[in-house]
Order: structure tokens, then C-alpha cells, then sequence
């Protein structure tokens, strides 16, 4: 069990310094404990002490009980379909599902996408730039523009990418889409 904990503490120290983009040198210089015991804690090679992880915590501006926290979070395995969160645009007909909702332990998710003909959603920034997205068209035809580059795509194609920047997902006015998107 506590071999169990060492490894959901080193996945959730990981998650922490990658959503700042933090190198381990960074953390280094920011919590005074040494790169090469930080990557270490961050493989579950060595159990961490409670003077290290207030170290790394002191870093984050978090508690070690947030932090040990956030490592016991559970998710549920399964997501039934009716459980599953639906947002609509009342001005665009735009119906987002998120099939599976996102969990501090866990790095991806997935939501469906539903887009009427003749529709277009246009997104300044991304919510968190460099994410991977793989989206895959279900049905009909979606053009996706990712920081001006624009891509074609019909029922069974996968774009995968990168969001860094502008990003735009448009339909005809003869065909709308269903697709799906898993970021990473």
C-alpha cells in the first residue's frame, strides 16, 4: 500500500512541474532539494520524507496535505453515458459532451463535439498551450484551422497536434460534424 502511495505522490509531483513548465533544474533552484533526488521522487525510485515534500510544496505554494491530498484523489473507472456533462451553445448550436472528465491523477481526457452546418467556433488561445490533441471526425465534414493552417477533414480522419495558438473548427452550410477529441 505504500509502495501504492510513493508512486501516486511521484505522479502527482511530475503533473505539479509540468503544468508550470518547470525543468527539474527549475524545481531545484526553487526548493533547494537536488535535481537528481527530485527526478528520483518523480520515479518512484525513493520514498520522499516529509522535509522533502514540504520543500517541494513550499516551491508550489501548497500544503503537504494538499499535496497528499490531490495524490489519494480517486476517479470512478466508468462514466456512464448519462453521467456524462453536456454544455450547448444557445448561440452557435454548438453541443460539447465530456465523455470523460478530467482528474488531477490522470494527464487525459476526451469530448465529443457536435457542430451544426455553416457553423464556425473561433478560439484566441488555448486554455493550456502545448497540449496534445488527436480529433477524430465520427460524421461529416470539419475544417480545422490551427494558427492559420487550415486542414480538411471527413468522417474517419484524425488531426493530431500541438495547441499553441489561434485555432478555429468550421463546418459548411450543407454539413455539420460529430467529432471527437482527446487531449494529452
Amino acid at each position: 500500500m505504500e509502495n501504492n502511495l510513493d508512486h501516486r505522490i511521484a505522479d502527482r509531483l511530475r503533473a505539479m512541474r509540468l503544468e508550470r513548465n518547470w525543468s527539474l533544474d527549475r524545481l531545484a533552484s526553487e526548493s533547494g532539494v537536488s535535481r537528481a533526488t527530485l527526478s528520483r521522487l518523480e520515479n518512484a525510485e525513493i520514498s520522499p520524507t516529509a522535509a522533502v515534500l514540504g520543500k517541494i510544496c513550499g516551491s508550489y505554494g501548497i500544503t503537504l496535505s494538499r499535496l497528499l491530498y490531490l495524490a489519494e484523489e480517486t476517479f470512478p473507472a466508468l462514466v456512464a453515458a448519462s453521467d456524462q456533462k453536456i454544455w450547448d451553445d444557445p448561440e452557435t448550436g454548438f453541443r460539447r459532451r465530456v465523455v470523460s472528465p478530467p482528474a488531477q491523477s490522470l494527464s487525459g481526457e476526451a469530448i465529443e463535439g457536435t457542430l451544426p452546418a455553416g457553423s464556425r467556433l473561433a478560439y484566441d488561445v488555448p486554455p493550456r498551450p502545448g497540449l496534445e490533441h488527436h480529433l477524430i471526425v465520427l460524421e461529416g465534414k470539419l475544417s480545422m484551422e490551427i494558427e492559420g493552417e487550415r486542414h480538411d477533414l471527413t468522417a474517419g480522419d484524425c488531426l493530431r497536434y500541438q495547441l499553441r495558438g489561434p485555432n478555429v473548427f468550421s463546418t459548411a452550410e450543407d454539413t455539420g460534424a460529430r467529432y471527437l477529441v482527446f487531449i494529452v
